[in-house]
């Protein structure tokens, strides 16, 4: 993809997203909508993956340890016509098949359940050492959210990780600076995120995680890594192009109206058309 077509698909991710939760009017919003630019660029331009085959042996993994935000990736996968779109509309519903975490026995292109945070960071790893020990040449992408950095479980993997030198493994945080109770730095302040993976043996750089090109061309310098793993730390704007929830203090699980919907879906339109001139 083009950066204006990646741009195009990070709108209409967000799009997606509250179109599978209008049917609720409920979700992890703030997430959702700070990770669509990322998402944008893995799968529309980056990760080797056939939404024909979603269990191809050779393809990328992407283990989205804040499962929170599954919405997110489910709007991504539906998009790439790993299922119908219509099963957006059932997010959270009973018998549902897209629970509101990533669940990988019950959504086609999901590679790991995540949701209790921290846990995502070590299946991520199990992967990508596996795929080592097959001699399979794929990557490993992880996201990590800011607040999910305060588990212990994450410096075990990034400890872990760069003594093993795991340079399949491209992991992003996504630096919102707010997780469930309000700012990071006021519950549990972990610093220089690019300076604490580097000393853990990472490399690591940082971009603006709203800026589909910024993240493409980290991507493609992680990729030039040859003894370490990466980490490309993310800054973002929590609830971004969501006109309810961007400026909004608490945004990380919200109701919302549907007026405050389809005002929020004619924002979006507003910015796809933009993109389009």
């Amino acid at each position: 993809m083009t950066t204006r077509e990646m741009k195009i698909f990070a709108a209409e991710i967000r799009k997606t997203v509250l179109y599978g939760l209008d049917t609720v009017k409920s979700g992890h919003i703030g997430g959702c909508m700070s990770m669509a630019d990322l998402l944008a660029v893995l799968y529309g331009e980056v990760m080797n993956v056939d939404p024909k085959n979603p269990q191809l042996k050779t393809r990328d993994r992407l283990v989205v340890s804040k499962g929170h935000c599954g919405p997110a990736v489910y709007a991504a996968l539906a998009l790439k016509g790993y299922f119908p779109m219509e099963w957006m509309k059932t997010i959270n519903l009973s018998q549902t098949k897209l629970p509101s975490h990533c669940d990988m026995n019950m959504v086609p292109g999901i590679d790991m359940t995540t949701g209790s945070l921290g846990q995502g960071m070590s299946t991520a790893l199990g992967l990508a050492w596996g795929l080592r020990y097959q001699k399979i040449n794929s990557y490993v992408y992880l996201v990590l959210g800011d607040g999910e950095c305060d588990e212990g479980q994450i410096w075990e993997g990034a400890l872990f990780a760069g003594t093993k030198k795991l340079n399949n493994v491209i992991a992003f945080v996504d630096q919102n600076l707010k997780q469930l109770d309000g700012y990071t730095k006021d519950i549990c302040d972990v610093g220089d995120l690019r300076k604490k993976f580097e000393d853990f043996g990472w490399f690591s750089q940082e971009v603006n995680g709203n800026n589909v090109e910024e993240i493409k061309n980290a991507i493609t310098i992680a990729k030039m890594q040859t003894d370490k793993p990466s980490m490309i730390v993310l800054h973002t704007e929590k609830g971004k192009d969501c006109t309810f929830a961007q400026d909004v203090f608490y945004n990380h699980h919200m109701t919302f109206t549907e007026e405050q919907y389809e005002e929020a879906v004619h924002h979006l339109d507003e910015i796809l058309s933009l993109i389009h001139i």
